[in-house]
């Protein structure tokens, strides 16, 4: 595997035989660590990789990226060595939108596109929302609160505050400013999942992700909050796994 892939993406289980790869995007704020435990469940029918986004955990002394169009270009060329076979983009959140423009840079300039392509917890393109929380770091902090992904002692503690800020401001002023336009359609499977208590994405909202592919479309509504998935990652990695096998039949 090329140094490249080693420096965007987490490998923490190795597979070299695996004859699928399911790649994870995390939300703003989040990283590779946090995706671990679902991650590991895909084996042994897969070999999982997280992506890493610079500014966290061990790339904590790297710049920020505050673009998708730069973050997306990166990662798409740091993934290409690791497409030899089939592939999955799962995203969540903010790595929903990473997930899909790795997606069109993959098929439109590198001929190459996944088996699936899976939304999770995003407004499609069509339903986009900009916004400024990045400007005001209360904002930011009553929000990361209201989404309910970090406990109550970490949002308490102020040096958990201080060195989750930037990350979180970077990320935010990533996803507001983001500007999705009209792209190509995709020509791979689509699936989307979003939980039914979600205060950011609707059930209708998640379900137009149906409108960026003609490969067809696969939609489950959870039960949960944004982070639907906590307590549950088993059921969604079942259904992504044999919504994958269904699609590749």
């Amino acid at each position: 595997m090329s140094p490249d892939v080693d420096l965007w993406f987490r490998r923490y289980w190795p597979r070299p035989s695996a004859r699928l790869r399911v790649v994870f995007f995390p939300h703003g704020g989040g990283s590779a660590s946090f995706y671990r435990g679902m991650a590991r469940l895909v084996l042994p029918a897969a070999e999982p990789m997280i992506a890493q986004y610079p500014g966290r955990e061990d790339r904590t002394a790297e710049r920020h990226l505050t673009e998708m169009s730069d973050l997306a270009d990166r990662i798409s060329a740091a993934l290409l060595p690791a497409l030899d076979r089939a592939f999955v983009l799962f995203g969540h959140s903010m790595g929903a939108s990473v997930a899909h423009e790795v997606a069109l840079r993959l098929e439109h300039r590198h001929g190459v596109s996944p088996a699936l392509l899976c939304l999770s917890g995003r407004p499609a393109p069509r339903h986009h929302k900009p916004g400024d929380k990045h400007l005001d770091d209360e904002a930011l902090w009553e929000d990361l609160a209201r989404l309910g992904a970090t406990p109550p002692l970490l949002l308490a503690n102020p040096q958990v505050r201080r060195n989750v800020l930037p990350t979180l401001r970077a990320d935010y002023r990533m996803v507001e400013r983001y500007r999705p336009g009209t792209a190509p359609l995709l020509s791979c499977p689509v699936a989307a999942c979003v939980g039914d208590a979600d205060p950011e994405v609707t059930p209708k909202e998640a379900e137009a992700w149906q409108e960026v592919s003609r490969g067809g479309f696969t939609f489950r509504l959870f039960t949960g909050d944004h982070f639907y998935f906590r307590g549950q990652e088993d059921d969604l990695v079942r259904w992504l796994l044999t919504t994958t096998d269904r699609e590749a039949a």
